[in-house]
Formats: structure tokens, C-alpha cells, sequence
């Protein structure tokens, strides 16, 4: 059933998004006198539809394949590759009669849409719920390095302050892409003393292997808030609201600090220093394997609480919250092109930077959480963007370019060339996808 959920959303996120974005075409297309004939959610390969019909002279309809959609405008070559028509003389009607400036608009009518779609979901979600954010200031014991924050030079307990000398305000900033797109330079204060921590520009591949949690998380207290019966817990007598002080005499103040020294007594016995209430014991518990307390037959046995971290909700009018979106959605176009970049340059491998529908449907979940699928439709909205607007002959960034050169040359690129460089497109977008594909079944069964 999870997969069932996850596919059906990444479905109905994708076909909004195709059929909004075809729709910027369509509507472009009617507004210069241009002729429709198809309009289609997915592929209908070898022409094989599951759904058509015909209303006003267009064929809309659903495809079998479900790699994206497309519309079908006269005189043009596209995906179609209806060089019969092209054979024709051209009528009044069809794309190609047309002055190139309107068709270059016809070209950017489906990335016109999805940028103003990303906008203006990531306006209302701003407009409805607001900013959730924790203050820097509020991270009182600093932070907790992961695999990744330890790699670069992070210490627990190090309060960053800076990002290339700039204050951090929100914790946020620090796991955002203002930083690790890398060469950022980190100030901390460490116990008092500042120092620098550079960001290397390859950090996004040990993002991609570790996740984000491992770079840094807030650092916190810690008590035992339940314990399950039976458990290695339950039998060293641990109890709901005790405080663990001491692992083998050794203070463990923080909750990382306890993990850390956990885990130097697998499947041994360890001697807890606990206080509960106004009184101070010392308990015998025993490790399991794992390195955890908390464990027995595999099931967790303890839920360690930790000190509440201040957050806070600021919250925008209907005009405010307008610039918030914007700001938003432009910062996810911005960094999926900076990523691009950074993959072309080498310092971000393809299989690292690159994620296909398999990884898409895992960020979907398997609950239905409508803030969480309109957030992702927003960040697919503007990647779609981009991702059409790249120089790649089939994309609509690609035809944009012919057209360019149109306009400077002042006359139309051969229909043998345009079709020649329809086929590279296809064939470039085909082993894409084959790559994308294969790239995600790879994660999966890694993981």
C-alpha cells in the first residue's frame, strides 16, 4: 500500500505539472492563430491512447507512456516527427508561417507556466502557514557534526556564526544550499575561540551517500522518557524522567556524547550514573550489538527525550507573503542550475546530483501530506523549468535556440537540419532517462 500511495502521488504531482506546462504552449499557440491537433497527458506511443477525444478540431487525450505529455502544433517539427506535413506548402495557420518572435514564445509558454506555478504555490503555502524556522541564537550547545561535518573539520559543541561572513540567523541557513554548494568559509566559536571551517565544493556527493542529517544537527540534552518492558533498559531499572549522567564514570552531558560512548561497549555491561528526582544511583545495564540500551529482539525498548529547541512561525499578509514565495521558488531554480553547473565542472558526480522518478516517489512518502506534496509539485515546478530551458535539441530550450539564431541570421534553420537535430534530442533524452532510471534502481538496492 505505501508504494501504491507514493506512486499515485508522484502520478498526479507529474500530470499537473505536464498538463499545466503544455497548456502554456496550447494557450500561446491560440493566441498567434497557430493550429492544435493533439493534446496529451503522456506519450501515446505507435498512436495507442487509453483516452481521447475530439473537441473543436484537437484530439486531447492520455497516453500509455507516461514520460511526460506533449501538444501537437501544426507545421512544426517535434516529437511527432511528421515530416509528411512539413512537406507541404506552409499555410497560414501553422507554426512555422508564423514571425519567429511569436514562436519563440510559443517555445517558452510551458516554462513560463511552471515558474509561475512555483510561485504561486510556494505564496499560498508562505500566505497559509508561514515561515517555521529556529533562531541560531537558540542552539545554546552548538552543534552535533554527522559523518559529513566531522569530514570538513567540524567539532560538537562549534557555534557557527558566519557563512562567508555573514551572520547566520537561522539554523536552516546552515543546511541550506547557501552553503553547501560549497567553497563556503564557516566561522565558529569553539570553546570560546574563533576558527574557520571551509566547505568543500564536493560536498553535495556525501549529501547524496549520507543525507542531510549528517552534516550537523542541533545539539541537546537528553532523559529517558519511556522504557519498554523487557528491554535492556527496563531490566537495569531505568525509569521514565531519570537523567543518565555518567557512562562508566564518564559525564555525558549531551546526547551525542552518549552515543559516542555507548558505542565503545557492544555486547558488554556498562555501569550508568542516574539521578531521579533529588536522588543520585548507579545502574548495571547491558549493550546489545547495535550499541544501544534500548534494544532487545530488535525492538526499541527506549525513547530518549532531549531539551525542546526554540522554533518560531512568523507569519505574512497576502501581499508580504507574495515576495517570501517568490524568493522561494526562484532559490530552488537557482540552485538546481548551480548544481547543474557543478556537475559540468566535475565537483558533483551525475549519479550523485541526478534523481529520476524512483527517488521522486520516495520524497512523495507514503502518507499523503498535502503541505508536503504541494511543496514538492513547487520544487518539480521549477526544475521542469529549468530542465526545459537547457539547449538540448527536443527541449523547449532547444527550439528557443534555433529560433535565436533565426532571429540573428534573419532566416529559418533547414526543416533537414531541425529534423536531424530533433532525432539527437530524442536520443540524448532517451539515454537520460535510461541512465536516470538505472541510477535510482542502483540507490535502492544499495540502500
Amino acid at each position: 500500500m505505501d508504494i501504491v500511495i507514493m506512486v499515485g502521488q508522484l502520478l498526479l504531482g507529474l500530470s499537473i505539472l505536464v498538463i499545466l506546462h503544455e497548456l502554456g504552449h496550447f494557450l500561446a499557440a491560440r493566441a498567434f492563430g497557430i493550429k492544435v491537433e493533439k493534446f496529451y497527458l503522456f506519450f501515446d506511443a505507435w498512436n495507442f491512447s487509453l483516452v481521447k477525444f475530439n473537441y473543436k478540431g484537437v484530439e486531447y487525450g492520455i497516453g500509455w507512456l507516461p514520460l511526460g505529455g506533449y501538444v501537437k502544433i501544426a507545421g512544426m517539427i517535434d516529437e511527432s516527427m511528421d515530416t509528411e506535413q512539413m512537406a507541404g506548402p506552409p499555410q497560414p495557420w501553422e507554426f512555422r508561417s508564423k514571425p519567429a518572435w511569436q514562436r519563440l514564445i510559443v517555445m517558452l509558454g510551458g516554462v513560463t507556466v511552471n515558474i509561475i506555478l512555483g510561485v504561486f504555490i510556494f505564496w499560498m503555502l508562505t500566505l497559509k502557514y508561514g515561515e517555521t524556522y529556529v533562531p541560531n541564537t537558540s542552539l545554546k550547545y552548538g552543534i552535533v557534526p554527522g559523518k559529513i561535518g566531522l569530514k570538513i573539520g567540524l567539532q560538537p559543541g562549534d557555534k557557527v556564526t558566519e557563512a562567508n561572513g555573514k551572520p547566520i540567523a537561522r539554523f536552516e541557513d546552515l543546511i541550506s544550499s547557501k552553503v553547501l554548494l560549497g567553497n563556503t568559509v564557516l566561522t565558529v566559536d569553539r570553546n570560546g575561540q574563533e576558527a574557520t571551517v571551509k566547505v568543500p565544493p564536493t560536498i553535495l556527493n556525501d549529501i547524496s551517500d549520507y543525507g542531510i542529517e549528517e552534516f550537523v544537527t542541533p545539539r541537546s540534552k537528553f532523559f529517558v522518557d519511556s522504557v519498554k518492558t523487557g528491554s535492556f533498559a527496563a531490566q537495569a531499572g531505568l525509569l521514565h524522567g531519570d537523567s543518565i549522567l555518567a557512562v562508566n564514570k564518564v559525564p555525558v552531558p549531551f546526547l551525542d556524547v552518549l552515543h559516542t560512548e555507548i558505542q565503545k561497549y557492544k555486547n558488554q555491561q556498562v555501569d550508568l550514573l542516574v539521578k531521579r528526582k533529588a536522588d543520585t544511583m548507579t545502574l548495571r545495564a547491558a549493550v546489545n550489538k547495535n550499541a544501544t540500551m534500548g534494544f532487545m529482539d530488535g525492538k526499541p525498548g527506549i525513547v530518549l527525550g532531549h531539551d525542546s529547541i526554540k522554533e518560531i512561525t512568523q507569519k505574512y499578509g497576502f501581499t508580504s507573503s507574495l515576495p517570501v514565495g517568490a524568493s522561494k521558488a526562484w532559490d530552488l531554480f537557482s540552485v538546481n542550475a548551480q548544481g547543474i553547473g557543478k556537475m559540468l565542472k566535475g565537483e558533483v558526480k551525475p549519479n550523485k546530483a541526478i534523481s529520476g522518478p524512483i527517488a521522486m516517489a520516495r520524497m512523495f512518502g507514503s502518507h499523503v501530506n498535502w503541505v508536503k506534496f504541494w511543496s514538492m509539485v513547487g520544487l518539480l515546478s521549477m526544475a521542469l523549468a529549468l530542465m526545459n530551458l537547457l539547449p538540448i535539441p527536443a527541449l523547449d530550450g532547444g527550439h528557443a535556440v534555433f529560433l535565436i539564431i533565426e532571429m540573428i541570421k534573419g532566416k529559418p534553420l533547414s526543416d533537414k537540419f531541425l529534423e536531424r537535430a530533433q532525432l539527437v534530442g530524442f536520443v540524448i533524452l532517451v539515454t537520460l532517462m535510461v541512465f536516470v532510471f538505472g541510477n535510482d534502481i542502483t540507490k535502492v538496492i544499495k540502500k
